[in-house]
């Protein structure tokens, strides 16, 4: 394949400050050469105006629920009443319109500078619960919407066996069931991902999967080191159901099943104890932050202070849909400490933009991602600097002024894989994405 090149008028390398004149090359999807200090583009390297930053993982999503942006609660609700919302639309999903509704959200994400996404998948079954005639048509529906939306996919297939501690599943939940983890790991088995979709497993939660079927899973993501998901400490009330049941956290819980460790993400991990957080850390586990989502449902505001002050490994994903701006999920992490602690300044650029890229790349299995270095796939997302929100900052600033300022809105150009998936602004692979969301959303929403 031939050599393609970018010439950067700013670059993020790493460190608290960008470099100027940056001319980075790729061949066969990964950076072959970076140079700093180039005057001008060279002949044949496109330019790259503004703040270029390594591709951006998004380590949580439930692409589907992109359908309940501004939908699901009433005047008052918790994420129970939330729920209930979410249930209705994964009921009339089927792999056709799951495919337009993920292929359309997934299209969102790559105009926000999302390159990885990790698709956090438990809708299986059909409506009565039993297998499609392929037993992963959901699963296939989902890397297609990723191809086809050009952007790269950890699939990681979800184990859903109970409606809460001891509770049998009802109503859509049937959807979600294998029956065991065994069925599950059989499914998953048959699936065959393609070039660009990494294979890896989830635990929904403690209520939802028994402690041997949690085993089970945690030795199917071991014995092929990939990655595994779970969420953890969401709500107050999953930790009290927990401790009534099992006498223990939730994350002493998994613990003890082997479902922690370094190849694994902990989502939310809103409300943890001061052992929770360091069994975390001593396990090596990463924790998956979803600001956003916990802000919309009011889940509360975690520990990132602490979290960080521990040694654990951040990343951030989008979760429900109720935004889909990572540079936002980020801001939010130094935000909600200000607020937590009265106190300003816990993370600086360099580590807050590390969550966002690199260490969220390493937490769904693509650790040779999420930097703009020799050797690593070529994914790169220009930011706006003279947008409304941007302007005014000096080069020096770039990096503040994006982490202060910037959104999704001023992503103007990104590259997966060393292809240019948006240009401009625009999606150059699927044109106008916003009517593609409105008929995907309409076709699974109630009126």
């Amino acid at each position: 394949m031939p050599v393609t090149s970018w010439w950067c008028e700013l670059a993020w390398l790493g460190g608290e400050a960008p470099a100027s004149g940056v001319v980075l090359s790729a061949e066969d999807g990964r950076f072959t050469t970076v140079e700093t200090g180039v005057l001008r583009p060279p002949a044949g390297a496109t330019t790259l105006r503004g703040l270029v930053l390594p591709g951006l993982a998004n380590v949580h999503s439930h692409a589907f629920h992109r359908a309940l942006r501004g939908r699901a609660l009433p005047a008052e609700g918790t994420f129970w009443t939330w729920r209930t919302g979410m249930y209705a639309v994964a009921e009339r999903l089927d792999p056709d319109r799951m495919l337009a509704l993920a292929r359309a959200t997934y299209a969102e994400m790559a105009l926000a500078g999302i390159t990885c996404v990790g698709e956090f998948h438990y809708l299986h079954h059909d409506g009565d619960g039993q297998p499609y005639a392929d037993p992963n048509a959901m699963s296939a529906a989902l890397a297609t919407a990723a191809a086809e939306a050009g952007i790269r996919l950890t699939l990681l297939d979800t184990c859903y066996l109970s409606a809460g501690f001891g509770e049998p599943l009802a109503g859509v939940q049937r959807r979600f069931s294998d029956g065991t983890a065994g069925a599950w790991a059989a499914r998953v088995d048959g699936f065959h991902a393609g070039e660009s979709v990494r294979l890896g497993a989830a635990v929904h939660s403690v209520r939802a999967v028994p402690a041997a079927d949690a085993e089970v899973v945690a030795e199917w993501a071991r014995s092929r080191e990939a990655p595994l998901h779970v969420h953890v400490s969401e709500q107050p009330a999953e930790n009290a159901a927990c401790e009534q049941a099992y006498g223990s956290t939730p994350t002493a819980w998994l613990h003890e099943r082997g479902v922690l460790g370094p190849r694994t993400t902990a989502v939310h991990a809103t409300h943890l104890t001061d052992d929770d957080l360091e069994l975390l850390a001593m396990t090596g586990t990463r924790i998956g932050l979803c600001p956003t989502t916990e802000r919309d449902l009011a889940d509360g505001i975690g520990a990132f202070g602490r979290m960080r002050a521990a040694g654990i490994p951040l990343a951030v994903g989008s979760d429900s849909q109720a935004v889909i701006d990572l540079l936002e999920e980020t801001r939010l992490v130094e935000g909600y400490e200000r607020l937590r602690t009265g106190i300003r300044g816990h993370f600086s650029a360099a580590e807050l933009l590390t969550i966002a890229t690199a260490s969220g790349h390493a937490a769904l299995g693509w650790p040779e991602a999420g930097g703009l270095a020799v050797g690593a796939v070529a994914d790169l997302v220009a930011v706006d600097l003279t947008s409304v929100r941007t302007s005014g900052g000096a080069d020096a600033d770039a990096l503040a002024v994006a982490l202060a300022a910037a959104t999704a809105a001023d992503v103007r150009e990104v590259v997966v894989s060393g292809r240019t998936v948006v240009r401009e602004g625009h999606h150059v692979l699927l044109g106008d994405v916003a009517p593609m969301l409105q008929a995907a959303i309409e076709a699974v929403v109630s009126r």
